[in-house]
């Protein structure tokens, strides 16, 4: 939760778009630790090749984020996100639940596609708030990065429906 100040710019749209780079800076180095092990599980070669390659990307995605923080003189340091905790969490239980099972593959893709999912939202929000708040050199760093993850999501979304969820479901029959 927000800490509440009496000062009407602590608490203004800066302190939100600050705290949304913190929040998501945290969550892509996260996600930086999480793709190497799902690329390790998976058992098609073609998702093992998609969570490599946004590995590759998150990578750019982190020094475009250092780019913002440094673009606003703040210091570069993640702030604790509950939300791809929880994300992260969820994908690791698949990994457990249904390791060396036909469905692990579709559990992978949804579960890295909800991943996508939050930082689709997160950087929409934080390209409207750059918007307003005149950070026209934040701007396409962070549209470059909302680019990358929806093109990711349109990837797992082929995957799944082209592969994974059918693998799942023919050994389940």
């Amino acid at each position: 939760m927000a800490k509440k100040s009496s000062s009407g710019a602590a608490n203004g749209l800066e302190s939100l778009f600050v705290d949304g780079l913190k929040d998501i800076y945290y969550a892509e180095k996260k996600i930086l630790r999480t793709l190497p092990k799902m690329a390790k599980a998976a058992q098609a070669e073609e998702v093992s090749a998609a969570f490599e390659k946004h590995r590759t990307e998150t990578e750019g995605q982190v020094d475009r984020l250092e780019q913002v923080f440094e673009m606003l003189g703040k210091p570069v340091r993640g702030k604790t996100c509950p939300a791809i905790d929880g994300i992260i969490e969820e994908g690791s239980e698949i990994l457990e639940e249904y390791k060396d099972e036909p469905a692990l593959d579709a559990g992978l893709v949804a579960a890295v596609q909800s991943v996508e999912h939050y930082e689709i939202a997160r950087y929409g929000t934080l390209i409207a708030w750059a918007e307003e708040l005149g950070l026209k050199d934040a701007l396409p760093l962070l549209r470059e990065t909302l680019k990358e993850e929806s093109a990711t999501d349109e990837t797992l979304t082929k995957l799944g429906e082209s592969g994974a969820n059918k693998r799942a479901l023919q050994a389940a029959a």
